[in-house]
């Protein structure tokens, strides 16, 4: 059996929750957990949309990681 390491060199994530405060911090979470695979945010794109049953805000966010 052969074990093949490669490194990670991009990693997209998504995030929603109905509480901006929440959505920074898994964010902020998900940076340092990603800083031990070597990675740092590239860009983040963001938006709010209203859910249609609960007309709440719904935040959203995608975050990209690469490779430092």
């Amino acid at each position: 059996m052969s074990l093949q390491l490669d490194r990670m060199e991009d990693k997209i994530e998504c995030f929603e929750t109905d509480n901006i405060k929440a959505l920074e911090r898994q964010i902020a979470e998900q940076i340092e957990i990603n800083k031990v695979l070597l990675l740092q945010v590239h860009s983040v794109h963001h938006s709010v949309y209203i859910h249609p049953r609960t007309e709440q805000p719904i935040y959203t966010a995608t975050v990209h990681f690469k490779a430092k």
